[in-house]
């Protein structure tokens, strides 16, 4: 509770500070549960990387707020804009630029792109499934949505200044997510990786800088939480004899003792890699259109590439799902909770196209907001 007040807070705040706090509450509380089996080495262990590069981010962060406060007059963001607006085609001071810097730093983090990427699949390995599965979905949303605030709201007069350096952030997030993916024999790191890629992708939409990037970024905010929360549960119903188990290989034969289980991770697989005509295809068709159309042809054709690349990963589960023997089957009782949450997932991921209208819509009007011009 006191991790989604912290993510309600810096999504709404207005003033750097705030954001600050907000983002404090979020992570402190995140910390806690990251380590909350108290007895169990791995957990304890990602709890405490966690914590320390958490709080090595939110320093960056407080001394970027620091020195944009020093060069700027002003933490809040309406002045921040309007300070920066009046610029008229000057160059804004090195030290503002520096705190700027620190400030993406910060924000970067939060969203595990890569080169802050390091503590994700640590994290995601040790903590408790449910835990990873929030892990996963609620604080990148947040904090993805914060970076779109911040960066487009006080700092929009300055997309010269921080495109190239989201582009860059973008480019590397899709490349090292995807390979390292590749090799990867737990399934919480591979969907580790597979987040931090998908970070990437959805930046794309940022250094797009443009109303077509906002509403792109949100719908595949959307369609990344179907697909996660669902892929998740079923990670979660992965149990030997009442023993959960995370390893690829574990899923050898489902299809023959959990078809349904199959059919649905590989929608969200499917989903995951951009094929047509799942959700995730649409996600991401979004994103690079409003790159294109921005003129950012070539982070377009990198994030298609990485695409492709990481379309292997998630082939080689449906793969080992479909065409390897078990050599020792999964439980077959599945908790009902759980065959609901992954049936309504799975329904959302397979049939959006039909009707795309309203979370199209909806994410147009809300990216009207930031660019009410």
């Amino acid at each position: 509770v006191l991790s989604t007040l912290g993510m309600l807070m810096m999504v709404s705040a207005n003033d750097m500070i705030a954001l600050y706090i907000g983002l404090e509450v979020q992570s402190l509380a995140l910390y806690v549960i990251a380590s909350i089996r108290r007895d169990t080495l791995r957990s304890t262990e990602a709890g405490l990387k966690y914590f320390v590069l958490g709080a090595l981010s939110s320093g960056m962060l407080l001394y970027g707020s620091s020195m944009v406060y020093g060069f700027a007059g002003t933490t809040e963001f309406d002045v921040l804009a309007t300070v920066f607006s009046d610029l008229d085609g000057r160059q804004p001071s090195v030290g503002l630029i520096v705190g700027l810097v620190f400030v993406i730093s910060g924000l970067a983090f939060k969203v595990s792109a890569v080169p802050f990427h390091m503590w994700t699949p640590d994290v995601y390995e040790g903590t408790p499934t449910p835990v990873t599965a929030l892990f996963a979905v609620a604080p990148k949303v947040a904090a993805l949505a914060l970076f779109l605030r911040v960066l487009l709201e006080p700092f929009g007069a300055l997309v010269g200044e921080w495109q190239q350096i989201i582009a860059l952030i973008a480019v590397l997030s899709m490349v090292i997510g995807s390979i390292a993916a590749i090799v990867q024999t737990n399934i919480k790191r591979l969907m580790a990786y597979s987040s931090i890629g998908h970070m990437g992708y959805a930046l794309v939409g940022l250094a797009a800088a443009n109303e077509a990037g906002v509403s792109g970024i949100l719908v595949y905010l959307a369609l990344y939480l179907f697909m996660n929360v669902g892929t998740f549960s079923c990670i979660l119903a992965m149990r030997r004899q009442g023993r959960s188990v995370e390893g690829i290989h574990d899923l050898s034969g489902l299809s023959k003792t959990h078809p349904a289980m199959a059919a649905m991770i590989m929608i969200f697989m499917f989903s995951m890699a951009g094929i047509p005509p799942l959700a995730g295809f649409f996600g991401k068709w979004f994103v690079f259109m409003a790159a294109v159309n921005a003129g950012l042809i070539a982070l377009a054709i990198l994030g298609v590439i990485a695409s492709v690349i990481g379309a292997f990963y998630y082939l080689r589960i449906v793969k080992i799902m479909y065409f390897d023997e078990a050599v020792e089957p999964l439980d077959t009782a599945i908790p009902g909770d759980l065959k609901i949450i992954m049936t309504v997932m799975a329904a959302v991921t397979l049939l959006f196209f039909i009707v795309p209208a309203p979370l199209v819509s909806s994410a147009k009007a809300a990216a009207s907001a930031l660019f009410p011009g």
